[in-house]
């Protein structure tokens, strides 16, 4: 399975990032922790290489701990501020300011020799679709602010948002790349809802989850969906969909409706907590 997907809007949003970083101190990029290398945007990374960066792995209760602990100590090895957080929740926030702080320690210096005090950081949130920018922004302003959805491009245009009297944000739309050069970079990102399900062959997804998972995570499909774990994905799918009433006419397996089912409950971590890319 190659995907690809690139609407035109996310070309306007770039320039506009490009046209922004002059007035920003500090970029914050989310990446989802359950793929922290393919849900990491490689464009914004060359955009945004002589600012200050902080990296966060947002969905972290969704991931693996271990896992996401080994990834965060990879990306402190290459320099990232990086932290796990789950932007639902305030816990973090605090963690996030000490970083922005930490990022911008040199700036901050410079204003107070100038005899500058009190000015806001200016940050710039990036990343790509679906990757809980939205719900960040709120938890951290603690109040609704940014649109929010369950679903890529939600949001379109810039806002600046004044967070407290530290730190003001400006959102950006979340934006891909032009063209995946593994395709497995599409898969992953397709299967934590990143890619729109319309551009999505649900059955063959599903069935490169159930085989991750029969590999990776044995045990999970069979307390979930009390199947059995067999090599043959196409089989674990039927038993799926039959287990789960998913069916159509002459009681034949709806294996697209089952696939979905799966994908669902695993982008909603009904499977447990579970990364798929390791460091």
């Amino acid at each position: 399975m190659n995907l690809q997907w690139y609407p035109g809007h996310m070309t306007k949003a770039r320039r506009a990032m490009q046209e922004d970083l002059r007035l920003i101190d500090v970029v914050i990029e989310l990446v989802d922790a359950r793929v922290p290398v393919s849900s990491k945007n490689p464009d914004i990374e060359e955009m945004v290489k002589n600012k200050s960066r902080i990296l966060l792995l947002n969905k972290s209760d969704m991931a693996d701990s271990e896992i996401t602990g080994q990834w965060i100590s990879f990306y402190e090895k290459k320099g990232y501020l990086a932290l796990a957080v789950d932007a639902r929740k305030k816990n973090n926030l605090k963690q996030v300011n000490e970083k922005i702080q930490q990022a911008c320690r040199a700036k901050i210096e410079r204003d107070r020799k100038r005899g500058i005090k009190n000015r806001p950081v200016r940050a710039m949130i990036v990343g790509i679709p679906n990757v809980g920018k939205s719900t960040f922004i709120n938890s951290f302003a603690g109040r609704a602010c940014a649109k929010t959805g369950n679903r890529p491009g939600v949001t379109r245009g810039r806002q600046w948002i004044r967070l407290n009297r530290q730190v003001e944000l400006l959102d950006t739309p979340g934006i891909l790349w032009p063209k995946f050069e593994d395709p497995v970079v599409g898969q992953h990102l397709a299967m934590i809802g990143s890619i729109k399900d319309e551009l999505v062959q649900s059955v063959e997804l599903g069935l490169i989850l159930i085989e991750f998972l029969t590999e990776s995570c044995p045990g999970v499909l069979n307390d979930k969906y009390s199947v059995a774990e067999t090599s043959d994905s196409a089989e674990i799918l039927r038993q799926i969909a039959q287990n789960r009433g998913c069916v159509r006419k002459g009681n034949e397996p709806d294996y697209e409706k089952a696939a979905f089912l799966l994908l669902d409950d695993f982008r909603n971590a009904r499977l447990g907590r579970i990364t798929i890319e390791k460091p």
